[in-house]
């Protein structure tokens, strides 16, 4: 065998043993007439002495080593006499009787170390090289233990872990598919499942009533550190349950994710309206480890004379407590960071509660009475700063939610490895484009109404639809939506009712999605389910913002893999071969 133990394990109550153990040179060390090799794998690092008394060969042997060659050797384990605190096996090390190089290596182009020299593009080149260092590889081991502990609590709770296809129909209605073209049938195409929706919908149907899969799913659409062009989900399904039951089964899988893989206890996690979130939180997902909630102040500003406040449908703040002393270049900086075009405000109004008094940007329009009055419809008191947006509605409401997570990060409100979830409910059913003047599915086409909206969704009214929520909820913690779900429909005539409220025709309904609703035709149970994203939910426990660190070979920003040089061409002939026009033939 190659090794009897491995690189983590040895410890003084080994002494005296003779070990095998194989691994990479993590760095040679020449002192003297000593050589000390640090021999890594991914358990650990062993310390490997060679000195005068070490046979030629192994000393000559040992003047060749050089970084990340791959080695087995043979010794005896001895105790250091200068121990290393700061590794497992630091109070040993293994005085080598044998040495054999399994495979030399080239200097690598970064170093193999936790604080690399190489850069981001460099290290996603050589991603294998990259793996090998110790923060990739705890990461990916985090995920692993995320996954077999998600596993563990399904499979108690009496799910069947069951694989959906991969090649599918495209039903685009929502972000882009990724096609696949077929050989056998030519001009036709799969696409790959953006999620698993309608497979385990009909698995629901077939009787199997507790559904789980870890899957991978694809979605060509714009990518940013949270998004991958392939990402996985932990995707559930249950049968003969109402919202509630999913919450209770889902809220209970976090609570025991949280307490297993990060010994953090979660009390019983709150509930938000749709409605509440969006306009204390200017978003759907909000941040609720601190306060500094939103309020509308339009009606308390409007008719002053300050043309930004009485020509804008809505104006808001927040109350930035002890924030009172920032100076007028700090507010101008905030000012700037507003008016970016990611935020896309117009301009900021600060309102400091001093000790002489309200002090304000806007003092030529507004007493110090009517002042006084702002501030105390935010809660402010002496020391605190306000600020305040205006415009319309949703981009003001949304320029507020980013500076309140600005100034919560500044705070230093936005604390690490506090972790505060809630349910988000009550979601809207329908997403009104005034543009394209239609409805779109606020979740996904098969997403049910409340019971108690029923009537008004089968009413078809515009603005009734308008007001319909969806029996949908989202598992929200620190601002991330880590999974969304809802209950579905079941009753062949409220899903005839949804197509043609998003427009479909019968015809359309019937080509994308008639076996699903021919399946309903054989008794289909009322059910609901839930996916939550296994990648961002892994960068979350390892206190990440991006995902990429928690994917074994994840894409690029670009959506590239430019360590396999993917995307790339395909020569004529398998194009030829798939029935798809070759380039330049175009014409002829």
């Amino acid at each position: 065998m190659y090794r009897t133990h491995t690189c983590g394990e040895l410890r003084l109550a080994d002494a005296s043993k003779k070990v095998q153990l194989a691994g990479w040179v993590q760095r040679v060390r020449r002192l003297g007439g000593m050589t000390f090799i640090d021999l890594r794998d991914r358990y650990g690092i062993t310390q490997l002495t060679v000195s005068e008394k070490t046979p030629e060969n192994i000393r000559l042997a040992a003047e060749k080593l050089g970084r990340e060659f791959v080695l087995q050797v043979e010794g005896l384990v001895v105790e250091r006499t200068s121990k290393n605190s700061k590794i497992p096996t630091g109070d040993v090390e293994v005085s080598l009787l044998a040495l054999r190089v399994l495979s030399a290596a080239e200097l690598p182009p970064f170093t193999i170390e936790d604080e690399s020299d190489g850069g981001e593009e460099l290290r996603a080149k050589y991603r294998y090289l990259d793996l090998r260092r110790n923060p990739v590889k705890n990461a990916l081991m985090l995920r692993h233990r995320v996954a077999q502990e998600a596993r563990k609590y399904l499979d108690a709770q009496n799910f069947l872990e069951i694989e959906t296809p991969f090649l599918i129909k495209s039903t685009p209605e929502g972000a882009r598919d990724f096609v696949v073209p077929s050989r056998v049938h030519p001009g036709e195409f799969y696409a790959l499942p953006q999620s698993p929706q309608t497979f385990k919908q009909l698995l629901m149907v077939a009787g199997y009533d507790r559904y789980f899969q870890l899957v991978r799913c694809f979605r060509d659409e714009d990518l940013r550190a949270d998004r991958q062009p392939e990402f996985t989900q932990i995707d559930c399904e249950m049968a003969f349950v109402e919202r509630e039951d999913i919450l209770q089964t889902f809220g209970g899988m976090m609570q025991h994710l949280f307490r297993r893989v990060l010994d953090v206890a979660l009390d019983a996690i709150p509930r938000m309206t749709y409605a509440d979130a969006m306009r204390d939180y200017g978003c759907d997902k909000p941040d609720v480890r601190f306060g500094m909630k939103i309020k509308e102040l339009t009606q308390q500003v409007q008719g002053n004379g300050f043309a930004a406040f009485d020509s804008a449908a809505y104006v808001g703040g927040i109350c930035a407590s002890g924030c009172a002393a920032y100076t007028r270049r700090q507010l101008d900086e905030l000012t700037e960071w507003v008016k970016r075009p990611q935020i896309g405000a117009k301009g900021l109004v600060y309102l400091r509660l001093t000790d002489d008094g309200v002090k304000s940007s806007v003092d030529k329009f507004y007493p110090a009475e009517a002042l006084q009055q702002l501030a105390a419809a935010l809660g402010a008191r002496q020391g605190d700063l306000i600020l305040l947006l205006a415009g319309n509605r949703k981009q003001a409401l949304n320029a507020l939610c980013e500076l309140r997570l600005e100034m919560g990060a500044r705070l230093g409100l936005r604390r690490r490895g506090a972790f505060a979830p809630l349910w988000v409910v009550d979601f809207p059913l329908l997403d009104w484009d005034s543009e394209a003047q239609r409805f779109y599915a606020m979740h996904h086409p098969f997403t049910a109404p409340q019971p108690n909206d029923l009537p008004l969704f089968m009413s078809g009214d515009r603005e009734a639809l308008k007001s319909v929520r969806a029996d949908a909820y989202d598992f929200v913690v620190n601002g991330v939506e880590l999974g969304g779900g809802s209950i579905r429909i079941f009753d062949a005539a409220i899903q005839q009712q949804m197509f043609k409220v998003l427009g479909f025709t019968p015809e359309d309904a019937e080509y994308k999605f008639g076996f699903l609703t021919s399946a309903f035709k054989f008794g289909a149970p009322p059910h609901g389910g839930i996916a939550f994203g296994f990648d961002r939910l892994c960068s979350m426990f390892g206190g990440s913002d991006s995902i990429r660190d928690y994917i074994a070979f994840p894409k690029n920003n670009a959506a590239r893999d430019t360590m396999i040089d993917s995307p790339s061409r395909i020569d004529n002939a398998q194009l030829e071969e798939l029935g798809i026009e070759v380039a330049g033939e175009r014409g002829k």
